[in-house]
């Protein structure tokens, strides 16, 4: 159905459900670009302390074996345990560490510090064979298939070339010092390792792009969806009109409960009533206390007639009280004479009556 094809961009809710699902716009080559940038600073910062453990590793392994005193010095083996430890730790450690913060850091900053624990809840789907099955063949997996593909070979490509271009010189090395030779050879890698950073960083720019498009193309809605979520929010129109209906319903009740109450009926012969109380030691001015047209007119008009409230007709009075003022409101001063004269004559009637 045309109703059901997703055209329409995700709304304010559908983006908020699907981030508590977990569901948010993050590229993984992005994090793995900012890991490798920052470990290639480390090696720049390190790379003498680095040699400089290895260096004091490599010493205190050649003086043991050359003393063979394994067997005669009590504890040798376990200070060469503590030695290869704390080489590493001092080595790896702050690599690790980098490496840790920066992955929650490019991690935190795409997802804009979410923490959702919907996406670690266990979900049968995952290991359905069927849905397995519909992954591998989805456009997702081949466009990852694409990309493992390109970065395979732009890193076999430069890989190539760096060697081709350094592999003729090796041969200078037999006339250098050993420290020369790893000093030279460290630098081309860090040129090369340079090289694939730079190149990973414009894949990255690319795939956090496809990874928008992806991102805003899944989260599409239907029409249908749309108006389903605004019943949800706002309510089914039907159901609202009906809550409307018997709200208005229990307030005409309330208010046709509070026409024997008055003193006077003002009417428009057929349209309009408007029911008045006047209590001279509660009242300040008159209130109204119910008022209506047409049917609901008609039918305070005969309330009022059942519990002998007088009924006055006045075309112009009646009109501006019901424009004018609300239920259980005190009438304005521009309507006090006209009302007055309502009720004096009502007042004579009644003492007439007597």
């Amino acid at each position: 159905m045309a109703g059901d094809s997703k055209t329409e961009k995700a709304t304010p809710k559908r983006r908020r459900d699907e981030r508590k699902k977990g569901n948010v716009l993050m590229s993984k080559d992005a994090v793995a670009v900012a890991t490798l940038i920052g470990s290639l600073f480390m090696v720049q910062i390190m790379g003498g302390v680095v040699m400089e453990q290895v260096k004091g590793l490599l010493s205190f392994c050649f003086s043991c074996a050359a003393a063979n005193t394994v067997d005669v010095v009590p504890g040798l083996l376990g200070r060469l345990f503590k030695t290869f430890v704390l080489t590493f730790i001092t080595i790896a450690g702050p690599f690790l560490g980098v490496t840790a913060v920066l992955v929650v850091g490019v991690t935190f900053f795409q997802t804009k510090m979410l923490v959702a624990g919907e996406s670690i809840k266990p979900k049968f789907s995952r290991i359905s064979p069927l849905q397995g099955f519909k992954r591998l063949f989805s456009l997702r997996s081949i466009i990852e298939a694409l990309k493992g593909i390109l970065k395979i070979s732009v890193l076999l490509f430069l890989i190539y070339n760096y060697f081709s271009h350094v592999a003729l010189s090796f041969s200078r090395f037999l006339d250098m010092t050993l420290q020369q030779s790893c000093t030279i050879l460290f630098e081309d890698i860090v040129t090369l390792v340079i090289q694939i950073a730079v190149a990973f960083t414009v894949l990255a720019f690319f795939d956090y792009l496809y990874q928008w498009w992806d991102y805003e193309r899944q989260l599409k809605m239907s029409k249908q969806e749309i108006k389903e979520e605004y019943k949800q929010m706002e309510g089914d129109p039907q159901v609202k009109g009906k809550i409307k209906q018997i709200q208005r319903q229990r307030a005409q009740q309330r208010m046709m409960q509070q026409v024997p109450d008055a003193d006077v009926v003002i009417r428009n012969p057929t349209h309009f009533a408007v029911a008045l109380r006047y209590h001279e030691q509660e009242d300040s001015a008159p209130v109204v206390l119910a008022k209506g047209m047409d049917e609901l007119a008609l039918r305070i008009v005969k309330v009022a007639e059942e519990h002998q409230v007088s009924v006055v007709e006045n075309v112009p009075l009646a009109r501006a009280l019901y424009a004018s003022v609300d239920l259980n409101k005190e009438i304005p001063p521009e309507l006090y004479g006209p009302v007055a004269e309502v009720l004096v004559y009502v007042l004579k009637l009644d003492e007439k009556v007597q």
